[in-house]
């Protein structure tokens, strides 16, 4: 650090070797009191410490992250429920959502066979299977045709739009519990058509954006075919 008096050697020099120069001109009348402090200590306001300690998720209670990741989940089932352009599900994406359908679904997709050779085992491993693979394809599909989304984003989009189809699964158990018959099987293909065009229409309003125009069409047809399949498993499920 300079000193007092070295300070006002250099100004001294400057007026000296510039003396018709107005920038340094008076600059050595200027006297510079020693009661100046010229040590400081820059400290963070009170209010920010606080505002980061909350925002600290370490000393969170376990109640309190689950009731926060239960809620993420319902507000993006808000979003899949009335479908609009957002990028909610891509830019907060997780695999909670995803894996609670998949599971609900595939119980429910379940035959309570009682004899212990059929006892709807291989059926919950094939939905499983069937709904991670399917979603697994198609980003990959995805990624190789150009689409600017990652990996984890579109399997959470894609898993997050099967909560229509696992509507139309409930309300086709519900229906099964009746005679069967010609309405009762009119009744479950009507609501499975509109669930299914529900799925469709979700997963292209946040997907959509993410693929290159011209090629479109390319990265919807398979999604097309993964909703299709889960549709038609719904369509023809009888329980034993």
């Amino acid at each position: 650090m300079m000193s007092l008096g070295e300070s006002c050697s250099l100004l001294q020099a400057l007026n000296f070797f510039f003396p018709n120069s107005s920038q340094f001109a008076g600059l050595s009348d200027i006297s510079i009191s020693q009661d100046i402090p010229v040590e400081g200590e820059i400290t963070i306001p009170v209010r920010s410490r606080v505002r980061e300690f909350d925002s600290s998720t370490l000393n969170e209670s376990v109640q309190n992250t689950i009731m926060r990741d239960l809620k993420a989940v319902g507000k993006k089932f808000m979003h899949v429920l009335y479908p609009r352009k957002s990028n909610t599900l891509l830019r907060d994406w997780d695999l909670w959502g995803p894996l609670i359908l998949c599971v609900t679904l595939a119980l429910m997709l379940q035959r309570g066979s009682v004899d212990s050779e059929k006892d709807g085992g291989p059926q919950f491993a094939e939905v499983f299977v069937i709904v991670w693979f399917g979603a697994v394809t198609i980003t990959l599909n995805s990624k190789l045709l150009g689409g600017n989304i990652s990996f984890f984003q579109s399997l959470c989009v894609l898993g997050y739009c099967i909560l229509p189809l696992t509507m139309a699964m409930l309300v086709c158990r519900l229906v099964l519990l009746a005679e069967p018959g010609p309405v009762n099987f009119m009744v479950r293909l009507f609501v499975v058509i509109i669930m299914f065009a529900w799925s469709i229409v979700a997963s292209t309003a946040f997907l959509a954006d993410s693929q290159p125009p011209n090629r479109k069409a390319l990265a919807v047809y398979p999604v097309f075919l993964f909703y299709f399949v889960i549709s038609w498993m719904i369509l023809t499920f009888t329980p034993q």
